[in-house]
């Protein structure tokens, strides 16, 4: 299969759309910017287009994916008994990167909710990604578009790294602007269920989820065989090649930690990059945690570059957006922690 490049140029932005358009709806996939991570989509009311995201990404088939709406009147096309609690939300956060867990409506197969008779579903702030789900007049299933168990792509490169020849197009777009995935949160719970931390943050949410809990699953592996509602849940995730632990404590603590791990490398602060004696790379500044997950994916795909025997990631603090890149380092560590 040869995977078409598709310009978000002007001059060739509206074909472009034609062609993504006429693949989604012959049953193709076709990798789309979002404002979090890039996905790859197919139309959500096509088992077999379903199967094939699957394929590609060698994704196991109980880890459900997120459906993706240009509208929030195309909502009731794939949830039902939506409750009011939604629609506060999504005036609040949509478009957005937040991911509502709904009862899930018959038109969408089971294979898009892992079997489970909820459905999660989010309206991308992304241009490029509304404008794709509006041309083809479909709902898009679109889990990130990488291989499973990879680092999520936040550019069209790092698609096409993982997956070039096994898709059928790519949208040629910019580096997304969040760089980790959407907040999700069930509203199928009573009280409701953060399942997966994002840039919008537990803080936020709380203000209209007052009984918001957190989802133990979210800093802890969950139990063996449970069902998950939530992608990027059950599996380490988002994880480089060479084996990675995650490393919490102060940043003089961490500098002297890893400057004595020989033949390792380090994913560091900007704050504390110059006492690191050891190859490193910086993924953002402390003080500021959506700059760590702007870049968190980037770097870690990156690291396998240093050809080290380990990889050691100072872990950001767990409050607002730096619990998601938290949540993301842990998976990518296989739930390896050392604590200083």
């Amino acid at each position: 299969m040869k995977t078409l490049r598709l310009s978000t140029d002007p001059t060739e932005y509206d074909q472009s759309l034609q062609t993504a358009a006429d693949l989604l709806k012959a049953g193709g996939t076709v990798a789309i910017p979002t404002e979090t991570v890039y996905g790859l989509a197919a139309s959500a009311f096509d088992e077999k287009a379903v199967k094939k995201i699957f394929t590609a990404k060698g994704r196991p088939q109980d880890n459900p994916l997120i459906v993706h709406i240009a509208s929030q009147d195309d909502l009731t096309t794939v949830a039902r008994d939506i409750p009011k609690t939604a629609y506060r939300l999504i005036g609040r956060f949509w478009p957005g990167p937040l991911t509502l867990v709904l009862k899930r409506n018959d038109r969408i197969p089971a294979s898009v909710s892992a079997g489970l008779d909820t459905v999660a579903v989010r309206m991308p702030e992304n241009a490029v990604a509304r404008d794709v789900i509006d041309a083809s007049g479909l709902p898009l299933a679109a889990p990130s578009a990488n291989t499973s168990g990879r680092p999520s792509p936040t550019s069209p490169d790092a698609v096409l790294e993982d997956l070039d020849g096994k898709i059928d197009a790519v949208m040629m777009s910019e580096t997304c602007a969040v760089g980790v995935e959407s907040t999700v949160v069930t509203l199928c719970t009573d009280p409701p269920r953060l399942l997966r931390p994002g840039a919008v943050t537990a803080e936020q949410l709380r203000e209209y989820l007052p009984d918001l809990i957190l989802d133990p699953a979210i800093l802890a592996e969950p139990e063996k065989g449970a069902a998950v509602s939530s992608p990027g849940m059950k599996y380490k995730h988002y994880a480089p090649k060479t084996e990675t632990v995650l490393v919490e404590g102060e940043n003089a603590a961490f500098v002297k930690f890893v400057n004595g791990q020989p033949d390792c490398a380090a994913l560091c602060f900007a704050e504390e990059a110059d006492g690191i004696t050891i190859p490193k790379l910086v993924y953002g500044n402390a003080a500021d945690e959506r700059t760590l997950a702007h870049e968190v994916f980037s770097v870690l795909r990156h690291a396998d570059l240093f050809e080290a025997t380990k990889i050691y990631v100072h872990a950001p603090s767990k409050k607002g957006v730096g619990l998601a890149v938290y949540n993301r380092l842990l998976r990518a560590a296989a739930f390896q922690v050392v604590k200083l």
